[in-house]
């Protein structure tokens, strides 16, 4: 019974290493997975301005600072890429793309594992 504490120390001892790793990759994809969502977010908002907002003087600028607006909470505005396509004619399609960089590293900082860039797209008929 005395000597049975010592092994429970042991194991829990050979176990930590283990938790901790499987723990901070699950809270890194998190992060990641959370950036992922808002620039989603971040392109359809932008995709649902080019599509009401032809009439502006330049929409293409505009559809592109509302996809930064819209990101800028979450994800730094430098390195996000915004490209917008679109005829700006009524029923003429409107495509708004958005990458964004990740990478996942072993103990949250050191070695990278797994790095690349993030990216959503979203089409919308302009009205």
């Amino acid at each position: 019974p005395s000597n049975e504490r010592g092994q429970t120390l042991v194991e829990f001892a050979l176990v930590l290493p283990i938790l901790s790793l499987l723990l901070l990759g699950v809270i890194q994809f998190g992060v990641a997975f959370n950036n992922y969502i808002t620039l989603t977010d971040a392109v359809r908002a932008g995709a649902r301005k080019g599509a009401v907002g032809r009439h502006l003087d330049n929409p293409q600028a505009a559809v592109e600072q509302t996809v930064r607006t819209a990101a800028s909470d979450n994800l730094k505005p430098a390195d996000l890429l915004v490209t917008v396509n679109s005829a700006w004619t009524q029923g003429s399609d409107v495509t708004v793309t958005a990458s964004y960089p990740y990478d996942i590293k072993l103990l949250g900082f050191g070695v990278t594992i797994k790095s690349g860039r993030l990216s959503s797209s979203t089409t919308e008929r302009v009205e």
